[in-house]
């Protein structure tokens, strides 16, 4: 069970060191933006290192939505970003479960995630195992409540699709933290990331909003339970810097036994 953090792309090695973490998890681009990644100069030391390597997908990326002008260009991104992911050896490309526009049925945002995996099927294969994030707010999104994403892992789960627990997303979009990881594991029959989040938000509030563990809402002793029960690693994404998420990462290591 390795616990790390997500952190600056500049120099993740660096970052990982300063915060006594085992796995880092960064962005090759803007997360906001639709440019593909560029060679990176460390891919080298990247790959040779003892720290597990995550990425993360742009924000930006829907390829559940309706609309085609940004559907088409997130699985090219996808694809791309996945390319680059693996060059670097990373262990998973995390991606958040998107959504469809209001009004639209869910069931063509999950015949659009079964065509993202086909259409990169079609393009020579996805090179390392895409990580699916369950999300915290949005009525129209696929993967916030698990009657959903159940409805998503009937399209995805034949091509292999993993998935990341996140603790927040989870809570703030009205899942119960208690008995979390069995009931994801009854519908995707697997935990392969857990993102260890406390909440400013409050339950079902549907804000993102991520707080350092046994500071916002959220009992730690339930997100130490999800890493517990799981058995996956764990990424926090908490502020506060190398001084607030070296702290998460020593909470979970000292209450997990790990």
């Amino acid at each position: 069970m390795r616990i790390g953090a997500h952190v600056d792309s500049a120099d993740p090695l660096a970052e990982a060191t300063a915060r006594g973490a085992e796995a880092v998890q960064f962005f090759l681009t803007d997360p906001q933006g639709y440019k593909s990644p560029k060679p990176r100069e460390d891919a080298e030391r990247l790959r040779a290192s003892e720290v597990d390597v995550y990425i993360h997908a742009p924000y930006i990326i829907n390829v559940a939505t309706l609309n085609n002008r940004i559907r088409i260009p997130s699985r090219k991104l996808l694809m791309a970003h996945a390319k680059a992911a693996a060059e670097l050896g990373a262990k998973g490309l995390i991606v958040h479960g998107g959504h469809v526009g209001a009004g639209a049925d869910l069931d063509a945002g999950f015949a659009n995630w079964k065509k993202a995996f086909e259409y990169a099927e079609n393009d020579g294969g996805l090179p390392l195992p895409v990580l699916i994030e369950n999300t915290a707010g949005g009525d129209n999104a696929c993967a916030r409540r698990f009657d959903a994403l159940a409805r998503l892992w009937e399209a995805v789960g034949p091509f292999g699709a993993g998935f990341c627990l996140d603790t927040c997303h989870a809570y703030a979009g009205g899942e119960d933290l208690v008995g979390i990881v069995d009931r994801v594991k009854s519908i995707t029959g697997r935990i392969d990331l857990v993102h260890a989040n406390d909440s400013k938000g409050g339950f079902d509030s549907g804000q993102d909003r991520h707080d350092n563990l046994g500071s916002g809402k959220i009992d730690p002793e339930l997100v130490v339970a999800a890493i517990r029960a799981s058995g996956a690693p764990a990424i926090v994404e908490t502020p506060g810097g190398v001084e607030g998420q070296a702290a998460d990462i020593a909470l979970l290591r000292e209450r997990a036994g790990v």
